[in-house]
């Protein structure tokens, strides 16, 4: 867990800048049809934010719990972040994942193996949840500053 939260720190670090140094028409545009631009994919990331922070704090509250999932695509159009400004998005997500470094810095090992189900699907740790967070933080910041 320590390499993770190493990792989930080194991003918090590193990408508030890269992501600041976008401009505006960089961050809206779409790159193919169909596609999300910067825009909607760092919305997407805060909408992940939001979930998991849901996931990360009940799962350490109860030994199982069932949580419900997302559907991203309509969250995504529902919060028109194409037409939010770039950097009360680039505000929003620094914020929340620094509030989740902080949460998940602090999961005792004893609740590391808690269980969530989500929307209905075989249950994963705690840990596991964790771990996968960042992963798809880290696969996403990757298609922004690419």
């Amino acid at each position: 867990m320590n390499e993770v939260l190493e990792r989930f720190k080194a991003l918090l670090d590193e990408t508030p800048g890269r992501l600041n140094r976008l401009t505006e028409s960089e961050a809206e545009a779409h790159p193919a049809p169909g596609r999300w631009s910067k825009k909607e994919i760092l919305g997407h990331l805060i909408d992940s934010a939001s979930n998991n922070h849901q996931r990360f704090v009940r799962t350490q509250l109860e030994p199982q719990v069932s949580l419900p999932g997302y559907k991203q695509e309509l969250w995504v159009g529902a919060q028109r972040y194409q037409q939010e400004s770039w950097k009360v998005l680039v505000q929003a997500w620094e914020g929340f994942n620094r509030h989740l470094l902080h949460v998940v810095s602090f999961i005792p090992e004893s609740k590391r193996a808690n269980l969530c189900s989500i929307d209905g699907k075989e249950s994963m740790t705690l840990e596991f949840l964790v771990k996968d967070y960042v992963r798809h933080l880290a696969h996403h910041l990757s298609q922004i500053l690419e």
